[in-house]
């Protein structure tokens, strides 16, 4: 496993504090560039990233595709911008694209960014009840429309993939619930989750394993990172504590998920892809700002990776085999 940081595509203290760490992977996420997927800003992208010592092994970022989830007119001409950041991936070599689905349209939701934590550190939280006294999303879909079109969207891009040598990792629904605002959700349960990559056995169809939606759909992580397996490309290193309709972030080290066994899982399914640290409490000093939204702070995320370097020894196999 390597720990990775997610990162902006252009150098910043944040590429400076991750070489401190030891980080040596990357995660990028394009904060303001446009048209980003074409092979020219792919690759200056890489080689940007590898003049700096890092490595850049994941895009978690995605082209517009609420035409493709919705099923509207304009999908088609979405889902080939899809295939063509795939394609580039690719040629350039950066091995998983990180994506979601009925996030879209309605996005990531939390109803608070202020519930006070150790030392009066700060974190995110959300409530169900509160979210949905807003009015419902503009669109009208049915979860049955979703699933057609969440299958038409993996019968033309799978393919494109397992050419491309590229593993796409479905990222699940965060919230973990099943309408948001009057828009059904799909990727809310271990269930849906095994349906969609029944959709297609292809190795390159697989999971980015945010360990926080995991959890929050009361799913024992360790058990379930061991019913997946091979098919898991990429692990968000986070926790959350309550339900799918009432959570709290956590720090990594202080939720109800043993952290130390969801990493002995990762090490005995043969994971030996990225993780990063995800959501994380914002400390002394940091303020909110356009560049460090709820959640990904510097400080919370320099914890985490010293937290997750322990854990990863911990569990690294002796020569006989075992885990120290």
């Amino acid at each position: 496993m390597d720990t990775s940081l997610m990162l902006p595509p252009r150098p910043d203290r944040r590429w400076t504090l991750a070489r401190q760490l030891g980080v040596e992977a990357a995660v990028v996420r394009f904060w303001g560039e446009e048209e980003w997927w074409t092979y020219d800003s792919l690759l200056a992208t890489k080689n940007r990233f590898a003049d700096h010592g890092l490595s850049l092994d994941v895009v978690e970022d995605r082209p517009p595709m609420t035409k493709t989830v919705l099923g509207r007119d304009g999908r088609d001409e979405e889902i080939e911008t899809v295939k063509r950041l795939i394609r580039n991936m690719g040629r350039v070599g950066v091995d998983v694209y990180c994506w979601v689905w009925t996030e879209n349209p309605v996005g990531v939701l939390r109803t608070t960014d202020e519930v006070p934590l150790r030392g009066d550190s700060r974190t995110t939280a959300y409530d169900h009840e509160q979210s949905e006294r807003a009015p419902d999303y503009p669109v009208d879909i049915t979860e049955a429309e979703l699933w057609e079109n969440l299958e038409y969207f993996l019968d033309e891009v799978v393919p494109v993939a397992e050419e491309a040598g590229v593993k796409l990792a479905l990222h699940p629904d965060d919230p973990p619930v099943d309408s948001v605002r009057g828009v059904p959700r799909l990727v809310s349960s271990v269930e849906n989750v095994q349906r969609i990559l029944d959709l297609h056995d292809s190795p390159n169809h697989g999971l980015t394993f945010c360990q926080g939606n995991y959890a929050a759909m009361d799913a024992d992580v360790p058990e379930t990172i061991r019913r997946f397996g091979d098919r898991i490309h990429f692990v968000h290193f986070r926790d959350v504590d309550g339900t799918p309709e009432e959570f709290v972030e956590t720090w990594q080290d202080d939720g109800p998920t043993d952290m130390l066994a969801a990493m002995e899982a990762c090490r005995e399914v043969g994971f030996d892809g990225p993780i990063r640290p995800d959501h994380v409490p914002r400390m002394l000093g940091e303020d909110h700002r356009d560049d460090a939204q709820a959640g990904y702070t510097d400080m919370g995320r320099l914890f985490a990776v010293g937290y997750m370097t322990g854990l990863l020894e911990q569990t690294r196999p002796t020569g006989d085999g075992r885990a120290e």
